[in-house]
């Protein structure tokens, strides 16, 4: 899987824990079955609408930056990595070259330098580890930090529209859907809007 694929799969994950139940959100309910029962939606008032997860991933200005994050940190590693594996591949070159021309003044001294690749080689196998726990672990962040920023959004948003559900459509998960109910457009305006008020994340930009 690709990182820009993985990176939408992290997306559809935190946009689908996103629906926002009918009524007020800002006002809990009690324990009083009245009152639960007067608050019960019936199907003839509910109000959907849905958000498209690729525009979100292409259009939001966080997803687009931290994609960029994600890729400049993964070439680094692939190059760290590809220049470490160069090294330990010249490292064994030269070794089977002397062991073939007698070049060792002993056995001992042999196996000192096959030990030597040996641990040269498990440190490339414990880089390409770390750095491969590294970039997932920057992934989730931006997963938790773009699935908070939706949250938080669409809570807000919804205290005026005032929708019953706010689904993830991505691919074919929703089968038929009325045009009319797409809000994406809204939303990414709404999400670069409150994206670029951030000054902290203005200094990330720089």
């Amino acid at each position: 899987m690709n990182k820009r694929n993985f990176l939408r799969l992290m997306a559809v994950t935190a946009m689908a824990t996103l629906t926002l139940t009918a009524c007020n959100d800002s006002n809990k309910m009690d324990d009083k079955p009245e009152k639960v029962a007067a608050q019960t939606a019936t199907p003839g008032s509910l109000r959907i609408a849905y958000v498209e997860v690729d525009s979100i991933m292409t259009q939001y200005d966080f997803c687009k930056d931290y994609t960029k994050i994600l890729e400049k940190r993964s070439n680094n590693s692939q190059s760290a990595l590809a220049a470490q594996e160069k090294n330990l591949n010249a490292a064994v070159q030269n070794f089977q070259n002397k062991l073939q021309n007698n070049g060792f003044s002993s056995q001992r001294e042999a196996e000192g330098q096959q030990a030597a690749l040996q641990r040269q080689q498990e440190q490339l196998l414990a880089t390409r580890d770390r750095l491969a726990g590294e970039l997932q672990s920057q992934t989730e962040k931006f997963n938790q930090a773009l699935h908070d920023s939706l949250d938080h959004f669409l809570a807000q948003y919804n205290k005026d529209k005032k929708y019953s559900m706010i689904l993830a459509k991505s691919g074919d998960n929703i089968l038929l859907a009325d045009k009319a109910l797409d809000i994406t457009a809204e939303v990414v305006a709404g999400l670069n809007k409150s994206y670029k008020k951030k000054p902290d994340e203005k200094e990330t930009k720089k």
